[in-house]
């Protein structure tokens, strides 16, 4: 199911309570896109504070709409994108990351968040995905993938989405 979300590009939290407690049941729910994994029994209490600590990452806006800016249009609900009214063809991954930074524009984003948030990684996980993912995304929506208008490198952080309008 959690696979299935978030191939659909539907960027909402998931919490994965279950009876199964093997480290390697707890790794394919997080790398199929559960945010997190809180076995049973467990208190309520904590399953209290870990949706509180979900919902503190939630997105400002709500995601729901249609997001334009200068030539490009961005339908969450047909998890459609266009530039030039040409449909822009993006993977669920390109999807999701757009919709991540389009959600938090303005906001500075670490790696790690994303690739957390995206890809269900864990923070110490060293990988380039997030790079080449922003560099397809740039090359697919920028109009100089060099000097990107849209998708800003944060140098040592992350990386920032701005001029999103909301429509």
């Amino acid at each position: 199911m959690c696979k299935a979300i978030r191939e659909a590009g539907i960027a909402t939290s998931l919490i994965v309570l279950s009876a199964r407690h093997q480290t390697t049941d707890k790794v394919v729910a997080l790398k199929l896109g559960a945010d997190d994994y809180v076995t049973k029994p467990f208190k309520s209490a904590e399953l209290v504070a870990r949706v509180q600590a979900q919902l503190r990452r939630m997105p400002i806006r709500s995601g729901q709409g249609v997001f334009q800016f200068g030539p490009i249009r961005l339908d969450f609900r047909l998890a459609e994108v266009t530039k030039n009214d040409e449909p822009v063809p993006l993977s669920a991954k390109e999807f999701q990351l757009l919709r991540y930074l389009i959600e938090r524009a303005g906001s500075s984003i670490p790696r790690e968040e994303l690739l957390s948030s995206i890809w269900g990684y864990d923070a110490s996980t060293l990988t380039r995905t997030v790079d080449v993912h922003v560099a397809s995304l740039r090359k697919k929506l920028e109009n100089n993938p060099s000097e990107p208008e849209l998708i800003m490198t944060v140098p040592g952080l992350g990386y920032k989405f701005i001029g999103s309008r909301r429509t």
